[in-house]
């Protein structure tokens, strides 16, 4: 991009501010002593010549003593024009973001702003518009299910004359069209930084990447994941202070051995009949599973530093998990009815007889799950592993990508255009909308203030892989399989030779 310097200077200065200036910009008083005094008419004859006194004739000085109206502080401060006018003119070009969620592209948009937040971002949104001369906006066009099918119908046509941003979510589809060259390298564009704070805040670009290509941005703040939600109540019946879990999150010793044995304490026969009215735990075994690899620093699939994946199903530290999940789902996972729904645990949880519920962040924000519940939650993230050194979030957000299919002019200036839409407005940089919406949901205080905040932090986050290997299906392969009494052996044993080759396949590409 040619760029240009678009700043005109135009200072105008009194006669005596030129002896001044003259005189205080001097090089060679730079190496002076400080002992110095506001110069003189005498001192300041030849700088005050005439301009077109070219000889260098000696002439009558008729300029007065300087007086104390002169000195450099009674001179006015002269405010440099500046010439403003943007270095990028996008000459009116229309953007589209494609999601599955927005208004209809026939809606009113952006829409009434809801708060301080949603104005400031609107007003900061249609200045930088008006300035590079382009519009750019969201809209539902796709659905969840067809956005990914969507986007590569879509490149592999060549496009059509719409400048679209298309989000996708990931799965085997993303990585194929990466692999495939579907996708935009956004590396190549200059007027992207990567080493920004709105995409060090959710690295979903180190994701999306392939050596140093970079295929997908993100902006802005991860949405927090898996955590842990806990009924107030029930640990106060067990004799157990629930700030005791916050001050251990706070203090690093929220781990493993302290969650197994916490839910021993919870879990209880009140009525002596030899069935337990209180349980330990409830969840959907599923997000727990993958909750306690990556805790303790395990992973499904790795991704080396040439782009490459690869078979990280038995590494040490993701069996131990594995085998660590089999033993607490044994302990105290074993009370759904028999043929009950997969869901059946958020019904039961809603009971108010159970300690701990392993789930996503989202399901106590408004209009979800646990949005209300008869008892008082908390909520910390997952507890660390032996082999883990801090807490970890895996993120995982929606990938917005441009078509390979544009050319490195329209390409550019859609990433220029979106790059200035998504910067945070003027005074809300660290602005974190996750935590606004889980101050309407139902968190306790120390929830939003400690373990969301922490969620959103580069050290806690981590991106994953395994979801761009086509073949390997995590549910019915794995993480459905590993339940109480489980044979994780077995359950590996099962996976090993189907994983490997699938990683061979997506590594051919």
């Amino acid at each position: 991009m040619k760029k240009r310097n678009l700043q005109r200077i135009f200072a105008a200065f009194m006669a005596t501010a030129m002896v001044v200036g003259g005189t205080a910009c001097s090089k060679t008083d730079d190496k002076k002593d400080d002992n110095k005094t506001t110069p003189t008419a005498e001192a300041t004859k030849e700088a005050e010549k005439p301009a077109d006194n070219k000889t260098g004739d000696d002439e009558t000085n008729t300029t007065p003593e300087a007086t104390p109206e002169t000195t450099p502080e009674a001179i006015p401060e002269v405010t440099p024009e500046v010439d403003d006018t943007p270095a990028v003119d996008l000459g009116g070009m229309n953007i589209i973001i494609r999601d599955w969620w927005s208004p209809a592209l026939d809606a009113d948009y952006p829409g009434e702003a809801k708060n301080d937040y949603e104005e400031a971002r609107n007003n900061y949104r249609a200045e930088v518009q008006e300035k590079y001369n382009f519009t750019l906006r969201e809209a539902a066009i796709s659905d969840w299910g067809g956005a990914n099918s969507d986007f590569v119908d879509y490149v592999t046509s060549g496009g059509d004359e719409n400048n679209y941003i298309f989000t996708l979510h990931t799965d085997p589809t993303t990585a194929n069209a990466m692999a495939s060259g579907l996708m935009y390298d956004l590396s190549t564009l200059d007027c992207l930084d990567f080493t920004e704070d709105k995409f060090e805040r959710n690295q979903l670009h180190k994701q999306y990447c392939s050596g140093s290509s970079i295929y997908a941005f993100f902006p802005g703040f991860s949405e927090p994941r898996d955590g842990v939600y806990f009924n107030k109540q029930v640990l106060k019946d067990a004799g157990i202070d629930p700030n005791d879990i916050y001050e251990a999150q706070k203090n690093g010793t929220w781990t493993w051995d302290m969650f197994d044995e916490i839910m021993g304490k919870c879990q209880r026969d009140l009525d002596a009949d030899g069935v337990d009215d209180i349980y330990g735990l409830t969840l959907n075994e599923g997000v727990m599973t993958s909750a306690a690899v990556f805790s303790n620093g395990g992973s499904y699939i790795g991704k080396d530093a040439d782009g490459k994946y690869f078979y990280n199903l038995e590494s040490a530290e993701t069996l131990e998990a594995l085998n660590w999940c089999v033993d607490i789902f044994t302990k105290y996972d074993q009370h759904d009815p028999e043929g009950a729904n997969w869901d059946y645990y958020q019904e039961e949880w809603r009971t108010g007889k159970v300690a701990f519920l392993v789930d996503q962040e989202y399901c106590a924000v408004p209009g979800n799950l646990f949005e209300n519940t008869d008892f008082e939650m908390g909520f910390v993230m997952f507890p660390k592993g032996p082999k883990a050194s801090t807490y970890v979030s895996a993120w995982a957000n929606n990938a917005y990508v441009i078509p390979a299919c544009y050319d490195p002019d329209r390409a550019w200036k859609i990433a220029f255009a979106w790059n200035v839409w998504t910067n945070p407005a003027p005074g809300y940089e660290d602005y974190n909308g996750y935590l606004e919406t889980a101050a309407n949901g139902n968190f306790d205080e120390r929830a939003i203030e400690e373990t969301i905040p922490m969620m959103a932090e580069a050290e806690h986050g981590i991106v994953t892989f395994h979801d761009f290997v086509a073949g390997i299906e995590m549910g019915p392969d794995l993480t459905w399989q590993i339940g109480a009494n489980a044979d994780v052996t077995a359950i590996v044993e099962a996976c090993r030779d189907k994983w490997k080759a699938c990683i061979d396949e997506a590594n051919s590409k």
